[in-house]
């Protein structure tokens, strides 16, 4: 007569992500594995957070005051050349939603200051959930190598594990964020 095993020793840690819906989310190591992870896709950081911040600084200053015709033509191209410039910092699976999602000015006009706020804000909100993205994977991809570490930690035998490892605060054991 075969008993199921309980050995759950041998298994492999799983890490889940949980979306702000609370639906999980895939985990590393899931899925088809031809998906590139967000990380991946953002050929440049650096590029991508100075335009970021550049833009929430733009949206600021459309908020705090009345914008004359030239004003708003300047930032219609300021707006322009960003989207450019970030589209040179990310894969081509994120260029393709951001021009989905970000609508132009329409050549020859002026945007109103409305039409400006509204195409900053939703850049700004685009890149902050694009910073949010990158947050959550690499705290998963953290998650799995402490799961990891651990794993081999357990496979060591006996005594080769330093006294200071096996005695970690459980409370100090995550990032701040």
């Amino acid at each position: 007569m075969n008993e199921p095993s309980n050995n759950q020793s041998e298994q492999e840690p799983q890490v889940l992500v949980v979306g702000p819906n609370g639906i999980a989310l895939e985990g590393p190591g899931d899925g088809d594995g031809d998906e590139k992870s967000i990380t991946d896709m953002v050929e440049q950081p650096a590029k991508v957070m100075r335009i970021g911040g550049m833009i929430r600084q733009l949206l600021e200053e459309v908020k705090a005051a009345p914008l004359d015709e030239a004003s708003r033509a300047r930032l219609r191209e300021i707006h322009k050349s960003s989207i450019k410039e970030l589209e040179d910092g990310l894969a081509p699976e994120l260029v393709e939603e951001l021009e989905r999602l970000s609508l132009p000015f329409t050549d020859g006009t002026v945007p109103s200051e409305s039409e400006l706020r509204i195409a900053q804000a939703q850049l700004v909100g685009w890149l902050e959930g694009l910073f949010h993205g990158i947050q959550t994977t690499l705290f998963a991809q953290q998650m799995a190598a402490r799961a990891q570490l651990e794993q081999m930690r357990r496979a060591l035998p006996a005594g080769l594990v330093p006294p200071e490892a096996a005695e970690e605060n459980p409370r100090h054991s995550g990032p701040y964020l």
